[in-house]
């Protein structure tokens, strides 16, 4: 999988300068750089048609999905380590932590989250419309904004990929417009990123990724 552009939003405080978030990013590129298809390819190579019409097209949660796995590490997500009485890790990713905003309209749960002393850094990788992509930004400038989240790092497709996924899927052309509300997020320190992957090839002789679902939707 290949990153194209990476869009700084806001960057501003210690944390932003410093090494410990100079690594994570980092990490967080690499998982998304080693997402491959067909699965143990090597490289991203995505069947080239269209996602309008039901049936066709790629799903989006199965890269989303090995994404998350290599980053954490643990393999258990934030609800396992809860039921199984386990503290939450600190210094570690955590898949499907609990948004620490917005509790009363039930804001749902972070992709993935890293918790260090400086605070909470999440990451959320759109598998729904634009309209989902909207919502991720706004619960990440509203927690940048109280000071529950440290970083919050958003993964959307390019222009050039984005035909070939679930219709109408959230992608950088139809947030472009929007950076300056989210830029002027009022907050002393904290960070704000969204990553642009593209496929590396197209072949008709790959199979299509799989769609998952989103509650009644597919993803």
């Amino acid at each position: 999988m290949k990153i194209v552009r990476v869009e700084t939003l806001i960057s501003r405080g210690a944390f932003a300068n410093s090494p410990e978030w100079a690594a994570l990013r980092d990490e967080v590129h690499t998982a998304v750089r080693a997402a491959d298809w067909p699965p143990g390819s090597g490289s991203f190579t995505i069947r080239p048609e269209s996602g309008k019409k039901r049936g066709e097209g790629n799903g989006v949660k199965p890269i989303k999905d090995e994404t998350i796995r290599r980053l954490v590490r643990s393999g258990l997500n934030h609800k396992a380590r809860t039921a199984a009485g386990q503290p939450v890790l600190h210094n570690e990713w955590v898949a499907e932590a609990p948004w620490p905003v917005g509790e009363r309209i039930r804001p749902g749960n972070m992709d993935a989250a890293y918790y260090c002393d400086e605070g909470i850094v999440c990451l959320e990788w759109e598998t729904g419309n634009i309209s989902s992509s909207h919502r991720s930004l706004n619960k990440m400038c509203l927690g940048l904004l109280q000071g529950a989240i440290k970083a919050g790092i958003l993964v959307v497709p390019s222009r050039a990929l984005y035909p070939y996924l679930t219709d109408r899927i959230g992608n950088i052309a139809e947030l472009e417009p929007y950076f300056p509300v989210w830029s002027a997020t009022p907050c002393e320190e904290g960070i704000l990123e969204i990553v642009v992957i593209e496929h590396d090839a197209t072949s008709d002789t790959v199979p299509r990724i799989p769609k998952g679902t989103d509650g009644r939707a597919q993803v």
